[in-house]
């Protein structure tokens, strides 16, 4: 282990203990159920926005950063796609939720469907966020094993216990406080890495590098189908981001709930900017590698002295904790929470934090078999989750909000249909991280045979009681209308350009469109049948005194 090795890891032993500390510090404000599911609802705008810059933007300035080193400046459309996914939750999304007093999406759709479903879409949003959490730990171990010789598989177990003992004491309040601090962690970061920057390469490097290699200034460097897939799978999100709207449902009102994630999304930018200079930095000064997370501390040996490079990666811990940390904790809270109240119906509040507590060990676990299992391909763990849950959930909570005529049995067959055919589908393929069956990638598979499977089971079982038309509001009109011209007009492509979307792997994604535009038709058109007010005769009035 070099010096710079020594420095890492001694400050993520001191900054573990004081994360240990403040959690104690924090148990005495989640001594209640609300108090430790979601901070007694009593957070302030800035303590959302702490809470969502640390889940998102820090996840996102490590994908950017190890993605610029290879692909340029067009890493940065992840930060933008994660953007513009913070933005429609505070615009259009929080004020609905906060009326629910929503805790978990798994908590809606049982709300709405039952226990079964309940049960059900705990169990498998519990299985998945263990895989978000080890996707972004495997990234930084990566760094951290450069500098160390520390195996990977070690960093996930020691990051995946620290997560259970600072979590475990104040639930979301120790989130809250321990995203504070990684808040500060960050900008110190930011601050080292750009004394490195103007060190070196400087704005020379990065025209030299622009001569060399124009590609790395490419705004689609990374590949239009790379591009739509992250755009996609972050509006997709939009309705399924549980540990995002845990943190920000913790709000006083909805008004100070949505600033702290307009100020989440406004920092974002600071993130983007930063993770493309610093890519782009160690592309010039440590060219030649295959791996950002791996070349960027190589190249920041060069540069500064041990105890800086220490703390700038003690701020890419951060961001891995940031994201961890919420992934876990709601994982959690739905298996605890949300499946044990399904199997016990007659549960207590202090049973309910009980079980969370247990179940973030059970994540624990999970974690650290996840991270042995497959350690070499980080990104694939974040995809992987992204089909399992999005394509259990997303129809399931689409029907909670907007189709009252969707039954239970058809929300628990649109959670299996679209587990299990998301998981088939990657084993069709052979698990690759990037060469899909048919080149068509899960994700869209599962989402849409999750939708058909809703439809056509609540259709089915509902026979007889439901109407296509009848008295539609404007809205349902406007909907109505947009999809049906998102339908065909995405027919129109699948016929006319078969060849090139199958080429460009965009043949899944363009049928996935026609599938959901055929729900929002269903949606807007296909109700709950009225009762004829005149069927050939006239009422008989009842007689007196019966």
């Amino acid at each position: 282990m070099n010096a710079a090795g020594s420095w890492v890891i001694g400050l993520a032993i001191v900054y573990t203990a004081v994360l240990i500390f403040l959690g104690n510090v924090v148990r005495r404000r989640a001594q209640s159920s609300e108090g430790y599911f979601v901070g007694g609802r009593s957070f302030r705008p800035w303590m959302v926005f702490v809470c969502i810059t640390g889940l998102f933007s820090g996840s996102s300035f490590i994908a950017i950063m190890e993605l610029s080193y290879v692909k340029g400046i067009s890493a940065g459309w992840y930060g933008v796609a994660e953007m513009v996914h913070v933005l429609i939750i505070a615009l259009l999304l929080i004020g609905n939720f906060r009326k629910r007093m929503m805790v978990t999406i798994s908590g809606l759709i049982g709300d709405h469907f039952g226990r079964v479903a309940l049960g059900v879409a705990g169990a498998i949003t519990a299985f998945t966020f263990p895989m978000w959490s080890v996707a972004t730990t495997l990234a930084f171990a990566s760094a951290v094993s450069a500098f160390t010789h520390i195996p990977i598989t070690m960093a996930v177990v020691i990051t995946a216990l620290l997560l259970l003992i600072y979590l475990q004491s104040g639930g979301m309040w120790s989130v809250v406080v321990t995203q504070t601090a990684n808040n500060i962690m960050f900008a110190i970061m930011f601050i080292i890495g750009g004394i490195a920057f103007f060190i070196k390469p400087g704005f020379s490097g990065l025209a030299q590098l622009a001569a060399s290699k124009p590609a790395m200034f490419s705004l689609d460097g990374v590949g239009l189908q790379l591009i739509i897939a992250w755009f996609a799978t972050f509006l997709i999100n939009v309705l399924l981001a549980q540990a995002a709207f845990q943190m920000a449902l913790s709000c006083r009102t909805v008004e100070e709930g949505r600033k702290g994630l307009l100020m989440a999304f406004a920092a974002n930018i600071i993130f983007i900017f930063f993770g493309v200079l610093f890519g782009l930095a160690a592309a010039v000064v440590a060219p030649g590698g295959t791996r950002g997370m791996v070349q960027v501390p190589l190249y920041l040996a060069q540069v500064l002295p041990a105890p800086l490079v220490g703390l700038f990666f003690l701020g890419v811990w951060a961001c891995a904790l940031g994201w961890g940390a919420p992934c876990q904790f709601s994982g959690a809270t739905s298996l605890g929470r949300d499946t044990m109240a399904a199997i016990n119906p007659k549960i207590t509040d202090a049973q309910k934090v009980y079980y969370t507590k247990v179940s973030l060990v059970v994540l624990t676990v999970m974690m650290i078999i996840f991270g042995i299992l497959r350690s070499e391909q980080a990104a694939w763990w974040n995809v992987f989750a992204w089909t399992l849950r999005n394509g259990a959930t997303f129809a399931p909570v689409v029907a909670a909000l907007f189709w009252p005529l969707a039954t239970k049995r058809a929300a628990v067959a649109a959670l299996a249909a679209g587990f299990i055919s998301g998981l088939t589908w990657y084993a069709l393929g052979h698990w690759d991280p990037a060469k899909f069956y048919l080149n068509i990638h899960p994700v869209f598979f599962g989402m849409s045979m999750n939708i058909l499977a809703l439809i056509m089971v609540t259709l089915v079982e509902k026979a007889g009681q439901w109407q296509v038309g009848g008295e539609l509001t404007a809205g349902k009109k406007n909907l109505a209308m947009g999809a049906g011209i998102l339908t065909a007009a995405m027919v129109l492509l699948l016929v006319t350009r078969f060849g090139w979307l199958y080429k460009m792997g965009l043949f899944g994604l363009v049928a996935f469109l026609v599938v959901v535009g055929c729900f929002c038709l269903v949606l807007s058109l296909v109700g709950p049948r009225e009762l004829e007010e005149d069927c050939g005769s006239i009422p008989q009035e009842r007689p007196a005194g019966v």
